[in-house]
C-alpha cells in the first residue's frame, strides 16, 4: 500500500501549495493540498458525506468563512467515502476520522487543531481566528470589526472584547476598535480597566468621537449607579414640587442607569419644557450625553432627537 500522509515526503512537492482558496481534495493530492500548502497559510481540510445531514450545514458555513477571510486560511474538502485509504492512515495517526463532519487545521505540516459537528458561522470563525492567530496571521478588520460588533448584539462580551482587542492590536489608532474595547470591559464590570484604555489612547484618536461617547458611557454608567440607588426619592421630590429641574434630571439618570431610556428621555424633555435655560442648560446638555454614551442610532437616542427638535423649534 502506498504511504498517503508521509512527513518524510513532505519536501517532494515543495511550493506546490494549491492556488485555489477552496478546492475538492483526495488522497492523491492530499500531500500537495493540505500538507505542503499549509507551509504557507493554514489550511482547514473538511472530512464529509453525501450521508451526512450536518455536513450539509457545515461546508457552506466553512465556505463562507474561509472566502471572508481572503486568501489567510485556505479549504479542502474530502469525501471519506472516496477517500478510504487516506481515512484509515489519518485514523491510525490519531484523528477522529470515524464520524464526520470533522474538521482538522494544518499549519506548518502539522495538525493545529481540530472539531467536530456542526458549528454554527460565528463558532467557525471563532475556530478559524484563533488559528490564524496561532499561525501569526490575521483576519481583514472588516471582518473582525462586524463580527464583534455582531457579538456585542448577542451579549457576548467576552468574545466581542477579544475580536475587539483582536482589530486594535492590528490598528492601534482604529478608534472605533478601541472605544470597542472599552465598552466592552465597561460591560464586564470593568470600569477602571475601561477608563485606562481610553486615557491611554494614541494621541491621534484622543478626541476621537468614537473615544469621546465611550468616556460618556462611562460616566453615565457611574452616576447612574449612583443615582439609581435613590430614584424613589427623585420621585417624590418631583411630586413635591414639578420645578425642582435637578431632582428630574437627576431621575433621568436613575431611569436611564434602570434601562429605561425612554423614560430617561422624556423626563429631560419635560426639563426642558420647563426651563430650557435652567444651570446653563444642564437638561439639555445631559440629553445629548445620553445620547452619545448609548449611540446615536439606538432607538431611544433616534426618538429623543425627535422630541427635543420638537421643543426646541416649536
Amino acid at each position: 500500500m502506498d504511504v498517503i500522509f508521509d512527513p518524510a515526503r513532505q519536501g517532494a512537492t515543495a511550493g506546490g501549495a494549491a492556488a485555489g482558496t477552496i478546492k475538492d481534495g483526495d488522497q492523491k493530492t492530499f500531500m500537495q493540498d493540505v500538507v505542503e500548502a499549509s507551509r504557507e497559510v493554514p489550511v482547514l481540510v473538511d472530512f464529509w458525506a453525501t450521508w451526512c445531514g450536518p455536513c450539509k450545514t457545515l461546508t457552506p458555513a466553512l465556505e463562507k468563512v474561509v472566502t471572508a477571510a481572503g486568501g489567510r486560511v485556505r479549504l479542502v474538502k474530502i469525501d471519506i467515502d472516496k477517500n478510504r485509504q487516506l481515512v484509515a492512515q489519518l485514523t491510525q495517526m490519531g484523528l477522529p476520522l470515524q464520524s464526520v463532519p470533522t474538521v482538522v487545521a494544518f499549519w506548518q505540516g502539522q495538525i493545529l487543531d481540530l472539531f467536530q459537528g456542526a458549528l454554527p458561522e460565528s463558532e467557525v470563525k471563532r475556530f478559524i481566528e484563533g488559528l490564524l492567530k496561532a499561525a501569526g496571521g490575521q483576519m481583514p478588520t472588516a471582518d473582525l470589526m462586524a463580527e464583534a460588533e455582531a457579538a456585542v448584539a448577542q451579549g457576548d462580551h467576552h468574545a466581542a472584547l477579544e475580536l475587539f482587542g483582536a482589530l486594535s492590536q492590528q490598528e492601534p489608532e482604529n478608534a472605533k476598535a478601541l472605544a470597542g474595547v472599552a465598552r466592552t470591559l465597561l460591560a464586564l464590570g470593568e470600569e477602571e480597566q475601561a477608563k485606562a484604555v481610553l486615557d491611554n489612547a494614541p494621541d491621534k484618536i484622543k478626541e476621537a468621537a468614537e473615544i469621546t461617547a465611550a468616556r460618556s458611557a462611562i460616566e453615565v454608567e457611574i452616576e447612574g449607579r449612583r443615582a439609581k440607588a435613590m430614584l424613589a426619592e427623585f420621585q417624590n421630590r418631583i411630586a413635591a414640587d414639578p420645578d425642582d429641574h435637578a431632582a428630574r434630571i437627576d431621575l433621568a439618570v436613575a431611569l436611564s442607569a434602570s434601562d429605561d431610556r425612554d423614560g430617561a428621555v422624556d423626563a429631560l424633555i419635560e426639563a426642558i419644557r420647563r426651563d430650557r435655560a435652567w444651570n446653563e442648560e444642564a437638561a439639555r446638555k445631559q440629553l445629548l450625553k445620553f445620547f452619545e454614551a448609548w449611540g446615536f442610532d439606538d432607538p431611544a437616542s433616534k426618538a429623543g432627537r425627535r422630541k427635543l427638535s420638537s421643543v426646541l423649534f416649536r
